[in-house]
């Protein structure tokens, strides 16, 4: 499976019938999948569609959807309201001794306010219905191509991010090839510590401090840290390799990293193991930048 970005920008428009329509969709990092919508007003029965179809093609991000519609030729009509003209011919026949008996003229039916509404003439039904299915297979063209982009996006993290654990691991290589890490040379520093301390102290018992060098030197070793950064690369690369939806995963071990690369500088009894303890947390610092643009 192929790793997205949740940055994205995609467009799709088109016509059904006498109306055009432009779907626009943003998408940026979110620790979730938040669709934020803005339809036409008399629109919201797509609603349930749009954000179906939101949730089966994106798991995580926050996504500004926008659906605009035009109408390129406006047809207008008139419509009688027939409760006002029974009213007023009624009242024609009601006063046929007193008014003027001729036959009333339109313009002055259309003068009587109420009685003529000139306005926007609406599609039919089938004519919405197909309207309905145009703009959902537009927005199914718009998911797509923000899906292309979020790809796209993705494959060049992959390759940012596959760096960024190349560089992890050699630092871990580092670390364990430092001569300073071993036990044998360890005990030998504190020894040697030990013994500046034992010609002015004649009365301290030299077996007692003796073990708890022994004791120092073991938990001053850095074999565990340095085995759990091996698991964590190698756990990335399967990651990175299998693709789909990996960001939370990424970052669980994005902090597994940075666990292990304090712990490698609290330890550290050389200048060249804390230095490259420091880069390690420079180099996860990035990764972890990185892996939060991920899906």
């Amino acid at each position: 499976m192929t790793l997205q970005s949740m940055t994205g920008f995609a467009r799709s428009e088109g016509v059904s019938g006498r109306s055009r329509f432009v779907w626009e969709l943003r998408s940026v990092n979110g620790k979730g999948l938040d669709a934020r919508l803005r339809l036409p007003s008399g629109q919201e029965r797509l609603e349930p569609d749009t954000r179906r179809m939101i949730g089966e093609a994106f798991s995580r991000g926050n996504i500004q959807v926008s659906l605009s519609i035009s109408v390129d030729e406006t047809r207008m009509e008139a419509v009688v309201n027939r409760d006002a003209l029974s009213a007023v011919l009624a009242l024609r026949e009601e006063l046929k001794d007193v008014i003027d008996p001729s036959p009333l003229r339109l313009d002055t039916l259309i003068s009587i306010r109420g009685l003529v509404d000139i306005r926007e003439q609406e599609d039919g039904e089938d004519a919405l219905l197909a309207r309905d299915a145009a703009i959902l297979s537009g927005l199914t063209t718009a998911l797509a191509n923000l899906k292309r982009m979020r790809e796209t996006e993705g494959a060049a993290l992959r390759a940012v991010l596959a760096a960024q654990v190349a560089r992890i691991a050699e630092l871990t290589q580092v670390v364990e090839a430092d001569p300073s890490r071993s036990p044998d040379e360890i005990a030998r520093r504190l020894t040697q510590q030990l013994d500046q301390i034992l010609q002015d102290k004649a009365g301290l018992d030299r077996d007692r401090l003796y073990a708890e060098v022994a004791l120092l030197a073991t938990k001053a070793d850095l074999r565990e840290e340095i085995d759990r950064l091996k698991a964590h690369v190698a756990a990335v690369g399967e990651l990175l390799e299998k693709g789909g939806p990996i960001g939370r995963k990424l970052d669980f071990l994005a902090q597994e990293f940075n666990r292990e690369s304090n712990t490698i500088c609290s330890k550290s009894n050389s200048a060249a193991v804390t230095a490259a303890g420091i880069e390690l947390k420079v180099v996860i610092d990035q990764f972890r930048e990185q892996v939060q643009n991920l899906e």
